[in-house]
C-alpha cells in the first residue's frame, strides 16, 4: 500500500488511473488506501461547472483548462457523464473530448459515469477528487452531467461553482426552477455571440437581485455574470478573475467563510460515507439470507404491506 501512496503522490498516471477506477467499481480494499491519502488531501482548489444540457460546459472546461496551464497551473478534470438506464454503460467524454490536453503532463482528465446517481455527481466523484488532490493538482475541475430542479449537489464538493447557460433557452427564469439560484457562485452566460446575450444577463441579475439579502446573510458573497464565447476563448480571462475573486473572498477573514464551507461539506461527505456503508451492509445480509423474498408473495397477495416489512427488517437489526 505503501507504494500505491507514494506513486499517487508522486504523479504516476497508471497508479492513479487504476486507483480511479478501483474507487468507481467499489473494489474491495481501497477504502484502505483512501485512509492513507486523506493527510495529502485539501490542498486543491475545485472548481464546479454545472448547466443543463447543449449549454457548450465542456468547451467551456477545455478553454478553462487551457486559460490555467497558460498560467502554468496543473489541472485534474473529472467530467461525469450519464448512464444509460437499461446497460449501465456510458459514453466517457474522456475518449472524445479535450483531445489537445492529452499529451499534457500537467493535465488529467477522467470520465465517471453517473450510475443513476442524482445530483450531478457519482458517488465515487469526492473520493476521485482526493486522488488528484493528492496527487498534486492545483486546480480540480469537476463537470456534472447537467441537472435540473433541486438535484444539484455540485455545491457540496466545489469551493466555486459556475452555473453556465446560454441565450434563448425557453425559459429566461430557468435559473430559479433549477433551484440553482442560492449554489451559483459566478453565472456564464456561454454563446454570448447568440441573440439575446444581453437579455439572459439582465435576467439573471434580476434573479440575483432578487435573492440578495438572503445571499449576503448566508454567504457574503454577490454572484458574478461572464459572458463568454468558449468556442472562441472569448471571456475566459474575466471567467477565471471572478473564480479569483471568489476564491479570495473564502480565505479573507480569517478563512471564516472557507472554514464554514469545509465544515459543511465534511459533515456531508461524512453522512453519505455512512449511508453507504450502512446500505452495504443492511443489503447485502438482506440478498444472502433471502429474507426479503421471503416476503414478496405475501406483497403481492396483500397479505401484508411493504411498510410493514421494511419497519420488521429494520427493528429486528435493531435500526
Amino acid at each position: 500500500m505503501n507504494d500505491v501512496i507514494s506513486k499517487v503522490r508522486s504523479g504516476d498516471v497508471r497508479t492513479v488511473a487504476k486507483l480511479i477506477r478501483d474507487i468507481d467499481d467499489g473494489i474491495p480494499g481501497v477504502w484502505e488506501v483512501l485512509k492513507e491519502l486523506h493527510p495529502y488531501t485539501g490542498r486543491a482548489y475545485v472548481l464546479g461547472v454545472t448547466g443543463a444540457p447543449g449549454v457548450g460546459k465542456s468547451t467551456l472546461v477545455d478553454g478553462i483548462i487551457s486559460a490555467y496551464r497558460a498560467k502554468h497551473i496543473t489541472v485534474g478534470v473529472i467530467a461525469v457523464d450519464p448512464t444509460s438506464p437499461f446497460t449501465g454503460g456510458a459514453i466517457l467524454g474522456d475518449r472524445i473530448r479535450m483531445q489537445r490536453h492529452s499529451t499534457d503532463p500537467g493535465v488529467f482528465i477522467r470520465s465517471l459515469a453517473t450510475r443513476g446517481q442524482f445530483g450531478g455527481l457519482t458517488q465515487s466523484t469526492r473520493h476521485v477528487v482526493d486522488v488528484f488532490d493528492a496527487m498534486g493538482k492545483e486546480i480540480i475541475i469537476v463537470e456534472t452531467v447537467g441537472v435540473g430542479q433541486d438535484e444539484i449537489d455540485i455545491v457540496r464538493t466545489a469551493h466555486t461553482t459556475l452555473i453556465v447557460t446560454i441565450p434563448g433557452m425557453g425559459d429566461d427564469i430557468q435559473a430559479i426552477k433549477a433551484g440553482i439560484l442560492e449554489t451559483g457562485d459566478v453565472f456564464v452566460v456561454n454563446k454570448a455571440d447568440k441573440d439575446g446575450a444581453d437579455r439572459a444577463v439582465q435576467d439573471i441579475q434580476l434573479m440575483l437581485e432578487m435573492n440578495r439579502h438572503h445571499r449576503q446573510r448566508e454567504t457574503r458573497w454577490i454572484p458574478r455574470i461572464v459572458k463568454t464565447e468558449a468556442h472562441r476563448g472569448l471571456g475566459l480571462d474575466k471567467l477565471l478573475e471572478e473564480i479569483a475573486a471568489h476564491r479570495e473572498h473564502l480565505f479573507r477573514d480569517g478563512r471564516e467563510h472557507l472554514a464554514a464551507h469545509l465544515r459543511n461539506k465534511a459533515k456531508i461527505e461524512l453522512i453519505d460515507l455512512i449511508k453507504q456503508r450502512v446500505f452495504a451492509v443492511v443489503m447485502e445480509e438482506a440478498v444472502q439470507s433471502h429474507w426479503l423474498d421471503s416476503f414478496l408473495d405475501d406483497i403481492i397477495q396483500k397479505k401484508i404491506d411493504p411498510f410493514t416489512v421494511c419497519d420488521r427488517f429494520l427493528t429486528e437489526r435493531k435500526i
